[in-house]
């Protein structure tokens, strides 16, 4: 990743514990995510899953994805922090992982040298902890301290500890922080901005801090400096500084909503409000601040359309001057999917029908030209980013599709075409595949696009297995991408893939969003809909060899495909999903979501969320198609209570469902690749034997 410093809304996701109930919900006690009658509840249900783990078949697939998971081949990707190239790296010797550091001139040879700075199955091993990495951040511009932060099985809070990267020695009496849902960043080398559970009161109702202070080296927690405040109802609040050597500043921001912020420059004790729009995302880099609008701005006599991406002179725009370059205007089908500042020009990524186009952008005499990206591909998925943006031009590149490996390019920008240096291997058969982009019409009119990647000499007789794939939220577009496990386990055996980009999503800018929040959630679900009887009017296949997988919102996503349109599908997986709509602002993270569903505790707004709350709508005599949840009880992000209290509702009703509920793992399902493996393994092995007949 850049170093650059990005403002932009607080999206993280973190634990709030569990809100007692009206008393009215049966099943609120599947709530108390550790407790002995919820976990054995979870244990016995556990066992439903055994139909699909016996056997040598389950085994072979298990172990095949595990193999690509731990296959010494993949791309290495590396992040610059001083003279070295880091990397964190699991395999078959390595569980939890190794972080590791080489050279450039190392990194381009097939097998590079690395040197191992952390081990983490040693560590854990030794302090008797079940550490998982998530995450190394530098001091600059020295490189000489680092704020590792290790993760207790997966779980979003985190231990965060001073580290030494010469002495590869935590730092003793160094920063420390124990288990929570932390911010921590460098100030300087003896202080740091610090948000973290101080107590009661401390936290937001979202359960991120909502205070933020100083803390300098060697003085106790308690004695650090307040700088920020922000309210209860807020999603977070932190501050952060720009170390880049000649662009110091510091930064205050409050996080309103999920898609509102307010920010501030601090000087001094003073903190003075950037006059963005409180939904636009502001991003600061050397002399330079980018806008990026979720809205119309209107400055002036001009109008900035929502989607754009704007550029001004930071202390200008601090002055009050309100002059801005244009750098991306949107259309219906195109989009901004990023941006890279480098040294001395912009890397730009749109997506032009979902398909990525990648752009050069260069300041001449105060005019902005743009040129094609040399080399960048026409018809994949492509991203490229800056590697050392206060220092250098040069910028990785990848690049893959549905049934083409990854690649990674490294280039210098104004000197051609990037070199490929990395290429990962096929993992699967993809001889006899193509892809293929169609769209269908939503009940409203909306045109709905969905990639399809199948047999070239498919049959359309309807009787295809064919697994549907989507999410439809928080702005996330869904792009082409190289999926070893999807192709290892579902296309290989001559399944079909299909993903809908449906609304809801970021494929086409905020509008596209926009057009599925709140009282517009259906709209995405119409979409996914669409897609579905698409595929069956066109007899690709039909309900019983139909299937549809989803996770988080996703999950949100397939549950309301199970309880509004059982008739469509004949499988289901729901995955660490949302699911009781009622209570889900009450849970963990939850009421940090409000400004994309809505708030159930407001009746009118109750009145639409209640339409797509799965846990509320699934009934006894409607038949269902066989569906799998899973999720993990050390996910701190969407509560399992979600899927436990579903399961429980549904089984008490008499449904087919199975269950899996994994210890460890976060919001990711697993904690390590023999997790991943496995729960990917049950997903597969069961959608593959409920659709192929």
């Amino acid at each position: 990743m850049s170093r650059w410093l990005l403002l932009a809304g607080f999206g993280l996701a973190l634990s709030f514990p569990a809100h007692g109930g009206d008393g009215k919900d049966p099943y609120l006690w599947l709530e108390d995510v550790t407790g002995d009658k919820a976990l054995n509840w979870v244990k016995g249900q556990n066992a439903s899953v055994a139909e699909l783990t016996k056997g040598e078949a389950f085994t072979a697939l298990k172990d095949r994805l595990l193999k690509i998971l731990d296959s010494d081949e993949r791309i290495p990707m590396i992040a610059k922090d001083g003279d070295h190239y880091y990397n964190f790296w699991r395999d078959a010797k390595h569980k939890r992982g190794l972080w590791r550091r080489t050279t450039l001139d190392e990194y381009r040879k097939a097998k590079p040298n690395w040197e191992i700075v952390l081990d983490l199955d040693a560590l854990a091993d030794a302090e008797k902890e079940n550490w998982v990495w998530k995450g190394a951040q530098f001091l600059r511009p020295n490189f000489d301290k680092v704020l590792i932060s290790l993760s207790r099985g997966g779980a979003d809070a985190t231990v965060v500890r001073e580290f030494d990267p010469k002495t590869k020695q935590f730092v003793k009496d160094g920063f420390y922080l124990p288990e929570a849902k932390s911010r921590l960043s460098w100030r300087g080398p003896d202080s740091v901005f610090v948000g973290t559970d101080f107590g009661k009161g401390s936290l937001t109702h979202s359960g991120y801090p909502r205070i933020v202070k100083e803390w300098k080296r060697g003085t106790p927690l308690a004695e650090a400096k307040l700088v920020f405040e922000g309210k209860p109802e807020d999603v977070s609040v932190g501050a952060f500084m720009d170390l880049t050597k000649g662009f110091e500043r510091e930064f205050v921001m409050r996080g309103e909503t999920f898609w509102k912020s307010q920010m501030y420059q601090r000087k001094g004790d003073k903190l003075i409000k950037i006059e963005k729009p409180d939904d636009a995302q502001a991003g600061i880099h050397r002399d330079l601040m980018f806008i990026t609008l979720r809205s119309d701005w209107k400055v002036g006599d001009k109008t900035y359309p929502a989607g754009a991406l704007l550029v001004t002179n930071f202390d200008d725009f601090m002055a009050g001057k309100r002059n801005f370059d244009v750098l991306f205007e949107p259309s219906e089908r195109k989009s901004l999917a990023g941006y890279s500042p480098t040294k001395n020009h912009i890397i730009l990524n749109e997506l032009d029908n979902v398909q990525s186009r990648l752009y050069v952008l260069t300041r001449k005499n105060g005019k902005w030209t743009r040129e094609d990206l040399p080399g960048a591909p026409k018809f994949s998925t492509a991203n490229a980013f800056a590697i050392d943006p206060d220092e250098s031009d040069d910028y990785f590149m990848t690049v893959a599709d549905y049934l083409t490996p990854s690649s990674l390019h490294l280039g210098t920008l104004g000197k051609g075409a990037a070199e490929r240096i990395k290429e990962t291997p096929a993992y699967f058969k993809s001889e006899g595949l193509n892809v293929t982009q169609h769209e269908t019409i939503s009940k409203d009119g909306t045109r709905i696009p969905y990639f399809q990647v199948s047999r070239s000499n498919i049959e359309l007789n309807g009787n295809n297995p064919t697994l549907l794939y989507g999410y439809g939220g928080f702005r996330i577009p869904m792009v082409p991408g190289y999926q070893a496990g999807t192709g290892a386990a579902w296309l290989e055996k001559g399944g079909v893939y299909v993903v809908a980009n449906i609304r809801g999503g970021g494929e086409f800018g905020p509008k596209w969003h926009d057009a599925a929040l709140k009282a517009n959630r259906p709209r995405a679900y119409e979409d996914f809909i669409a897609v579905a009887e698409d595929l069956q009017k066109r007899k690709v296949t039909s309900p019983k060899h139909l299937g549809v997988m989803g996770g988080s919102n996703g999950g949100l996503l397939v549950g309301n495909m199970l309880t509004m349109r059982p008739d469509l599908f004949g499988a289901v997986v729901c995955q660490v999903p949302l699911l009781d709509m009622q209570r889900y602002h009450k849970l963990l993270a939850g009421a940090s979501w409000v400004a994309e569903f809505g708030n159930p505790d407001d009746p009118k707004e109750w009145e639409f969320v209640k339409t797509f709350s799965p846990y509320h709508n699934v009934a006894k005599d409607t038949k269902y198609p066989r569906t799998l949840f899973t999720t993990s009880t050390r996910d701190d992000r969407v509560h399992p209570g979600h899927a436990r209290k579903m399961v429980a509702k549904m089984r008490d009703m008499g449904h087919d469902v199975l269950y899996y509920e994994n210890i460890e793992g976060g919001h990711g399902g697993a904690a390590n690749n023999d997790q991943a493996a496995f729960m990917q393994a049950l997903a597969y092995a069961f959608l593959w034997n409920q659709l192929k007949n």
